[in-house]
C-alpha cells in the first residue's frame, strides 16, 4: 500500500507541477506609464489601456527620455516582463513602445488619429477586468516584422487565464488590422441578441415548439473604443537598446512634416514679396512713381484735401 500511495502522490505532484510549469510561461505582466508632457487626451488613452488591462501595472511618470534603459530596472522591481511606455514630444506628438524586459526586443510606434472613450461617446459596453478575443489581420503572418508585432500585441493586451483582477470571461474583441503599413487598432463588445419573433401563428407555434430546444442567438459587434492607428518605426534587438533590426524608411517624423509646411509659407510670402517688388520696377520705368509715392492727381474732394 505504501508503494501505491507513493507513486500516486508522485504522479499527482507530476500534474501540479506541469499545471504551475504552464501558468509560469502564460503569465504576463505589464507596467504601463508614460513620460513628462503628456497631454489630456495622451493621459486618457492609457487610461483607458490601463483599465483594458487586469494584468497591468500602472506607474507614476518617468522623468528622463533619454535614458529609457532604466525602465529595465523598475520593470523587474515591480516584477513585469512587459513594458508599454508612452513619450510625447513637444505636447503634441506621442510614442508607443512597447519592450519584453529584460532581453527585448523592443517596438517603437506612433500614435496617429487616437480617440479616448469620452470622445467617441459609443454605445458598447464590457465588463471590466475581463479576458479579451485578439483579432489579428492575415497580412501579420507574412512578413518577419509583422509576426514580431503580433507576438508583443499578444504578450501586452492578451489577458492570461487565471490572472489576478481578471473575470473569467470572453465579452469584447480586440482588432488589429494594416493598412497603408500601419496598424489600426479597434475595440468591440460582443453583443448576443435574441432573434426576433415571428408574428402571427406560426411564430407561436415556433415558440411552444423551441420551448425544449436551446435558442439561437444573433452575435453582433458594438464598438467601444478607443481607437488609434499605430505606425512602426524601428525594431530594437534588445529592451530599449541594442542594434537594430528593422526600420521603416517610409516612415516621416512629424517634425519633417511641419518644416516642410513652413517653408511652403515662407516660400509662398517670398513669391508674393518678389511679385511686389516687380511692380514697384515696373512703374518706377514707367514713370508712375517718385520717391516712393505714385505720381497720380489729387482731385480737391480727397481727405487730406478738405480736412487741412
Amino acid at each position: 500500500m505504501a508503494a501505491v500511495y507513493k507513486s500516486l502522490s508522485k504522479a499527482n505532484g507530476d500534474k501540479t507541477d506541469a499545471q504551475s510549469d504552464a501558468r509560469k510561461k502564460n503569465r504576463q505582466r505589464v507596467l504601463i506609464l508614460s513620460s513628462r508632457g503628456v497631454t489630456y487626451r495622451h493621459r486618457h488613452l492609457m487610461n483607458d489601456l490601463a483599465a483594458m488591462m487586469p494584468h497591468g501595472r500602472k506607474d507614476v511618470k518617468f522623468d528622463s527620455k533619454s535614458k529609457l534603459f532604466q525602465l529595465n530596472e523598475l520593470a523587474e522591481i515591480y516584477n513585469c516582463n512587459n513594458t508599454l511606455f508612452f513619450e510625447a514630444r513637444k505636447g503634441k506628438d506621442l510614442y508607443m513602445w512597447m519592450s519584453k524586459v529584460p532581453n527585448g526586443p523592443t517596438v517603437k510606434m506612433h500614435v496617429q488619429n487616437l480617440h479616448t472613450m469620452e470622445e467617441l461617446h459609443f454605445t458598447g459596453n464590457c465588463l471590466k477586468g475581463s479576458r479579451p478575443i485578439l483579432s489579428f489581420d492575415a497580412a501579420f503572418d507574412q512578413e518577419p516584422h509583422l509576426q514580431l508585432l503580433k507576438e508583443m500585441f499578444l504578450h501586452i493586451f492578451g489577458v492570461p487565464q487565471g490572472t489576478r483582477r481578471s473575470k473569467p470571461f470572453i465579452d469584447h474583441v480586440m482588432g488589429f488590422t494594416i493598412t497603408d503599413g500601419k496598424v489600426w487598432v479597434r475595440n468591440y463588445q460582443v453583443n448576443e441578441v435574441e432573434p426576433g419573433k415571428i408574428a402571427g401563428k406560426e411564430g407561436e407555434e415556433e415558440e411552444t415548439s423551441s420551448k425544449s430546444k436551446s435558442k439561437d442567438t444573433n452575435v453582433d459587434l458594438v464598438e467601444i473604443g478607443p481607437r488609434f492607428v499605430l505606425t512602426p518605426i524601428v525594431i530594437q534587438e534588445g529592451s530599449f537598446g541594442g542594434p537594430i533590426i528593422y526600420e521603416n524608411k517610409q516612415f516621416v517624423s512629424p517634425n519633417q512634416m511641419r518644416s516642410e509646411l513652413r517653408k511652403q509659407k515662407s516660400e509662398r510670402h517670398s513669391g508674393r514679396a518678389d511679385r511686389e517688388h516687380e511692380l514697384l520696377v515696373k512703374r518706377d520705368n514707367l514713370g508712375l512713381r517718385s520717391n516712393g509715392e505714385t505720381k497720380i492727381k489729387k482731385s480737391g474732394f480727397d481727405a487730406k484735401a478738405v480736412f487741412t
